[in-house]
């Protein structure tokens, strides 16, 4: 790549029209495993606590394939701070994690990459009641300060994700619009057909793209096998780039998401409801993650990423995947040199000889 081609940052739009733009998420569940986030609340005090730990993590998602460094603001809203009895720290935390976010990026033509886009971030409040239009203004205030800090910080594009709820997600489209940004719009299905303010699939999202959405899609809750069929219905309903993020996690037609998958097998786990502590037996492989991402693209989806429990191993198969050719590549598998599987050969014929006996 040329230093022309390096230094030359391309926009959102400009990305997508010309290709897929990966975006990796995931970042409470993988830092709560390092023991950086508690598992609960969620809520990203990493940000304040230990920003090395996020700055670490960011890099490691840029290694590995990742076109956005999306700041680590995700449930880091005034109800998620007030319900920990830190809301006073709010401020400093979503200004913080822009920060850490833009410096991350801006190391990118050292590892002789383009520069990814930075990408402020607005998600479910758990205050949004469709009963309640009270909430209505009090969603929208939340929403504007986080858009205010991170129109401030400078970011390329804002990413409204996680909403049940259609009219929350058309309240985040309406704030960053407001600020003149491109939006990515995801929302999350559970076990119903429908959002939970009943609006339908199709119709949420031609409502979205109506609204000024320049992406819209479904991300976290469900794996790729339960995710798919939804984004082909999403892909036909829609005209504007269509973004899909499951969690890596093999969620199956009885039980569609991470949160309703049971373990028959472990008696151990408290409340018999694995999500999201217990998790590990149903973690995709990276070859299905690789997989994922090329059904996604053969049906014209072009905004991709993992949610809630992927590693930058999973954001770097589904790169190469597309065809990539990343930093982290440069260790990617090769068994030809494993001591007993491999077919170097300067191997030992009696490990080779062994392999029936692992």
């Amino acid at each position: 790549m040329s230093d022309q081609t390096i230094d030359a940052k391309r926009g959102l739009m400009e990305r997508l029209n010309e290709g897929t733009v990966i975006c990796a998420e995931g970042y409470l569940f993988e830092l709560e495993r390092r023991g950086y986030v508690q598992a609960g609340a969620f809520v990203p005090e990493a940000v304040l606590e230990y920003p090395e730990a996020v700055m670490t993590l960011h890099r490691e998602f840029m290694r590995a394939g990742s076109d956005v460094v999306e700041a680590f603001t995700y449930y880091g809203h005034r109800e998620k701070l007030r319900l920990i009895g830190k809301e006073d720290k709010l401020e400093a935390l979503q200004r913080d994690a822009l920060t850490i976010a833009k410096r991350v990026a801006s190391e990118a033509p050292g590892l002789g990459i383009e520069t990814p886009l930075v990408a402020g971030n607005i998600c479910n409040t758990n205050v949004w009641n469709p009963s309640d239009r009270a909430t209505d203004d009090e969603v929208r205030r939340m929403f504007e300060e986080q858009v205010n800090w991170a129109v401030e910080a400078g970011v390329d594009f804002i990413i409204g994700e996680t909403f049940n709820f259609y009219g929350e997600a058309r309240i985040a489209l309406e704030t960053i619009k407001a600020a003149n940004l491109p939006a990515v719009i995801t929302l999350t299905l559970h076990k119903q057909e429908t959002f939970r303010d009943d609006v339908d699939v199709e119709v949420a999202f031609q409502k979205l793209e109506q609204a000024g959405a320049d992406v819209v899609g479904l991300n976290c809750a469900m794996g790729p096998q339960t995710i798919l069929p939804y984004m082909e219905r999403i892909r036909r309903a829609v005209s504007c780039h269509v973004a899909a993020l499951p969690v890596p996690y093999r969620t199956t037609s009885e039980q569609p998401t991470f949160q309703s998958l049971q373990d028959p097998t472990c008696d151990c786990i408290p409340g018999d409801r694995p999500f999201p502590t217990a998790l590990d037996p149903f973690i995709c492989n990276r070859y299905e993650l690789a997989e994922f991402g090329q059904q996604a693209v053969a049906m014209d989806i072009r905004y991709l990423g993992i949610c809630c429990g992927s590693g930058p191993h999973h954001i770097r198969s589904l790169a190469e995947a597309l065809g990539r050719r990343t930093p982290a590549s440069q260790y990617s598998p090769d068994m030809s040199k494993h001591y007993a599987l491999g077919s170097d050969p300067t191997l030992k014929k009696m490990n080779q000889q062994f392999v029936e006996k692992l």
